[in-house]
């Protein structure tokens, strides 16, 4: 039988079941904080890009013209830069070899005419010689043959002969248009196999303003190309604009640069080869669009978005958006947004959705005092 507790006794057993109950309570959640963020007023306005690309002035058709034969060079009487005509002579050739070589075939040519003349005259005999009976048909066939294979022989030394005519007129380099000589990779005295590179010729003509262009880029180039006058060329030096035509587009990148080799058409303009030039590319002028930071765009749920500010609350909620492109770190918002919005423009990667916010202020640095004056 339990003996009954006392009041002082009983009172100090409630307090100990009561600390016992608030020690095992679980403790309330510390508010979330309220973030500083940086926020911008959504104004309208007119985007267009403008882009330059360093540009050089080539012909549009460029030369590497080598000797059909090999040889040593004797001359060469042209140098780098020189204006030439179609037909003037580049370099030239020690001919003697390709000389003997002609005098050759022409002595076989010589000696297969003789033969086919001699040839000829025995069939015509012995036509003469059968008519009478003197000898059989077999008899003729026999020199019929042989007159054949003489006819043969004359054409195979009259061709070998025109070739070796030819091979001596190789000896000397000719232009085969008018142009300038652009490069020159091989010197008198030097002996250089058929085919090789002796100078390099620009022809007449059509000029291009060759530039390149980087991956991102590309498609804004591609979209130009072929369209009269949709790119500007200004030369080095000038403030006038040539219009210019993109007509070629290289289809793989450069391997050491990554970029993609771009020629466009500046027709008969008064510009020089070699000469430095800045290609101009302008983006369509688009209305009504808005222009934002970069750090304000985020990706939520595989969309692009923005935080807005809702001003009332001090909260923000997320707002999707269309971009159309960047100009540098502002990128072009054409649709999701109004004129009058406040976005938050830093801090996008922290924020949920109702969140509170504050927004940043920039710290001002006290000012020192002023020195107090020293009097003597």
């Amino acid at each position: 039988m339990s003996l009954p507790l006392s009041r002082p006794a009983f009172a100090a057993v409630v307090s100990l079941c009561a600390l016992a109950l608030l020690a095992c309570a679980r403790p309330e959640p510390a508010p979330a904080p309220v973030r500083a963020v940086r926020t911008l007023t959504v104004t309208g306005g007119v985007a267009g890009s403008r882009h330059e690309f360093a540009a050089e002035v080539k012909a549009r058709v460029e030369s590497r013209l080598g000797f059909r034969v090999g040889g040593k060079i004797v001359k060469r009487p042209v140098d780098l830069g020189d204006s030439v005509k179609a037909g003037q002579v580049l370099a030239q050739l020690d001919p003697g070899d390709l000389r003997l070589g002609e005098d050759s075939a022409r002595a076989a040519l010589s000696s297969a005419q003789a033969s086919f003349e001699l040839a000829a005259a025995d069939f015509k005999r012995y036509q003469e010689l059968l008519a009478q009976g003197f000898i059989s048909a077999a008899e003729l066939e026999r020199r019929d043959a042989t007159l054949k294979a003489a006819q043969a022989t004359l054409d195979q030394a009259r061709a070998q002969s025109a070739v070796q005519g030819n091979q001596a007129g190789y000896a000397s380099l000719r232009a085969d248009a008018g142009g300038v000589i652009t490069a020159v990779e091989a010197e008198p005295g030097q002996v250089v196999a058929a085919g090789a590179s002796v100078v390099r010729l620009a022809h007449d003509g059509p000029r291009d303003a060759v530039f390149s262009v980087p991956e991102d880029k590309l498609a804004l180039v591609r979209a130009l190309e072929g369209r009269a006058g949709a790119v500007k060329v200004q030369p080095w030096g000038s403030n006038e604009l040539l219009p210019a035509t993109v007509r070629e587009i290289a289809a793989a990148t450069d391997v050491a640069t990554r970029t993609f080799l771009v020629k466009a058409d500046v027709g008969s303009a008064a510009v020089k080869l070699g000469q430095t030039a800045a290609v101009i590319v302008e983006t369509p002028k688009l209305g009504s669009v808005i222009k934002l930071p970069l750090g304000a765009l985020v990706e939520l749920g595989g969309k692009t978005s923005v935080w807005l500010l809702d001003t009332a609350t001090m909260t923000v909620k997320a707002q999707s958006v269309e971009a159309s492109g960047a100009e540098g770190n502002v990128v072009i918002v054409t649709a999701g947004l109004v004129p009058g919005q406040e976005v938050v423009t830093a801090g996008v990667h922290v924020l949920t959705p109702g969140q509170k916010v504050k927004r940043f202020v920039e710290a001002v640095p006290p000012v020192p005092p002023a020195a107090s004056a020293v009097t003597h």
